[in-house]
């Protein structure tokens, strides 16, 4: 034995900072939101709480759109933004209630905590967010996150739950993220199709082969799918943050993953790539713009951990000012890597292939010789980007 069973109960020991990510699959059923699943999922939370006292949880609960259209009797899903939106604003406060319900008998408070992908973009306000959700920790609030599908635009969505959960360990350095949903975990092919599909216990990369094995259709009340999970989990690996993909509506599941029992999919990182400030830049939800690069400037930052100068700067897309956050392309249009300019989109097409100390007689000033400081920059390591997804709110 490879001690998976011992190994996975010392990581939950260790488990300071927890985030679960809960799917619409595992919140809603046929009459609509789950009442009995969220108090079961409560009734667990607690006495984790109770059993390992400095554990702090963070829920990102899916199920106010799902909980909208059950209590609309809409007949399907909505479509369109705005429907969705509505839908939300029906079920939001449903849920909420639900889940405050659920733990108000354990005398224990919860908070909720609506964000959009524009808030997690601007690095100013990623800190307040952090900010907010550590003095909740701090006082053992329990905050209950989603993304605020009543005023979001398909602009500044995350995508889905999944992603938020990655985005939200690494705000607030979690120790673990169990994502719950309707499957066992991640299989070698898709079990809806193929019976004899087996489940993958533990991964420590996910690259182009696993993606293969990952059905990128969803349920029927959500829209992430495993691919989106797939991709939340390279997320978590590369902030050094262990994953699980585990069977939401097993009983107990909470109790027995900590107990140490081989449930779902562990995605577990051989080595923390980003920290810190890196970690914000890896994950961001949606750039400002994009610097394509010609291969000097590719080698130089991805090999040699060099700065970005303006002579290896082939073209500037968007507009963006001086600090913004854009992604670094290579000729081919593949994404490098992300960092912070230290001049604005209209200064950098201006100076875009000249020497560094051309920049002042070209603008006017010199700010610094570098377009990005290697500092501001971080490498995207293999399939970092997002896939497309909907939401399961």
């Amino acid at each position: 034995m490879t001690t998976e069973g011992t190994d996975r109960k010392a990581l939950f020991g260790r488990c300071r900072r927890l985030v679960i990510k809960v799917g619409s699959a595992v919140l809603t059923g046929p009459q609509g939101l789950n009442r009995v699943m969220i108090h079961r999922l409560s009734d667990q939370m607690a006495e984790l709480r109770e059993r390992l006292p400095e554990l702090g949880i963070v829920v990102v609960s899916s199920g106010a759109v799902a909980s909208g259209v059950r209590k609309l009797g809409l007949a399907e899903r909505p479509r369109t933004i705005p429907q969705k939106q509505a839908a939300a604003a029906v079920g939001q406060g449903a849920l909420m209630e639900a889940w405050e319900a659920a733990f108000e008998k354990y005398d224990l408070h919860v908070a909720q905590v609506l964000l959009t992908r524009e808030d997690l973009a601007h690095r100013h306000r990623y800190l307040n967010a952090r900010n907010t959700l550590e003095t909740l920790l701090d006082w053992r609030i329990l905050p209950i996150i989603n993304e605020n599908d009543t005023v979001v635009v398909e602009e500044i969505k995350f995508g889905d739950n999944d992603q938020l959960s990655a985005l939200i360990a690494g705000l607030i350095g979690a120790d673990l993220v169990i994502n719950m949903t309707d499957t066992e975990g991640l299989y070698d092919c898709d079990p809806r199709l193929n019976p004899s599909a087996n489940l993958i216990p533990v991964v420590h990369r996910v690259d182009s082969r696993l993606l293969a094995c990952a059905a990128p259709r969803p349920g029927t009340v959500g829209t992430g799918g495993m691919r989106s999970k797939l991709n939340a989990a390279r997320k978590c690996l590369a902030s050094g943050i262990p994953m699980i993909i585990a069977p939401g509506r097993e009983r107990d599941l909470l109790l027995r993953l900590f107990q140490g029992e081989p449930l779902g999919t562990l995605f577990l990182p051989r080595e923390r790539l980003y920290q810190g400030k890196k970690v914000w830049l890896a994950n961001l939800p949606k750039p400002a713009g994009n610097l394509t690069l010609d291969e000097g400037a590719v080698a130089a930052l991805q090999r040699r951990g060099k700065s970005l100068l303006p002579i290896g700067v082939k073209a500037v897309h968007g507009t963006f000012g001086v600090g913004a956050p854009v992604r670094c392309l290579d000729p081919q249009g593949r994404v490098i890597g992300v960092g912070l300019t230290n001049y604005k989109s209209g200064e950098i097409d201006l100076i875009k292939g000249h020497r560094s100390e051309e920049i002042e007689s070209i603008i006017g000033y010199r700010h610094s010789d570098e377009v990005i400081h290697r500092n501001n920059f971080v490498v995207i390591s293999e399939g970092i980007e997002d896939f497309e997804g909907g939401s399961d709110a």
